[in-house]
């Protein structure tokens, strides 16, 4: 009976605070992971407002090419023209 007593003791002076404290530390990166994520999150709402106007840009874009692609055909044209 004696041994179970200074098992039990032991149990609760040794074994319970090591138990807590790890316990504790896997909370902690928890919380950090948490943090991380949810940065990740806003940031990546961020990028999607931000990208909410790429179809209008990529129609100005074309609208571009087509008219810079017509300026250097006539350029070759005229360039031809006078070789």
């Amino acid at each position: 009976m004696t041994l179970w007593w200074i098992g039990n003791l032991i149990l609760l002076v040794v074994i319970v605070p090591v138990l807590v404290a790890l316990l504790s530390r896997l909370l902690g990166a928890l919380e950090r992971i948490r943090a991380a994520a949810d940065d990740a999150l806003d940031g990546g709402a961020t990028v999607v407002g931000d990208l909410r106007t790429t179809p209008d840009l990529l129609a100005e874009t074309d609208t571009t090419i087509e008219a810079v692609a017509d300026g250097a055909v006539r350029y070759a044209g005229s360039v031809a023209k006078l070789l």
